[in-house]
């Protein structure tokens, strides 16, 4: 008897924009970029697989499980520099048309395996943003 196929589990669009701490609005936006997968029902409407809630919320192969997160501003990219001096590191990433750089400790440089060309995930949590003008 051949081997079952796994069955890909599939949630409403609402339930998975929910547990990704997102608007339905920013889900379909996703959608239409390719920045999640979805598939259509026999009713049209998305569905999401679980394994991409689960990769968007960063918790898949290689990250480490029983963390959570507040933080709804996930940013993934591919890092371009580590400038490490005493016990931090300068990181910077670029997100798309963005570019991240985070002062980190040298430790976690080291335990994540940062290093140009690597592909990571920024966490942005902040309790205010200033802005002036030029």
């Amino acid at each position: 008897m051949p081997p079952a196929k796994s069955e890909v589990r599939l949630i409403r669009a609402s339930e998975a924009a929910r547990a990704l701490g997102i608007s339905l609005d920013t889900l379909r936006r996703w959608d239409r970029e390719g920045r999640i997968e979805v598939v259509r029902n026999s009713s049209n409407q998305r569905m999401v697989p679980e394994s991409e809630v689960t990769r968007l919320q960063g918790r898949g192969p290689g990250v480490r499980t029983g963390v959570a997160l507040s933080a709804r501003n996930r940013i993934t990219g591919v890092i371009r520099s580590v400038e490490v001096s005493g016990v931090v590191a300068m990181v910077e990433m670029e997100c798309g048309p963005y570019r991240i750089a985070s002062l980190i400790t040298r430790d976690a440089v080291e335990e994540l395996g940062l290093a140009p060309g690597v592909r990571a995930v920024a966490t942005v949590k902040a309790t205010s943003v200033m802005v002036s003008r030029e």
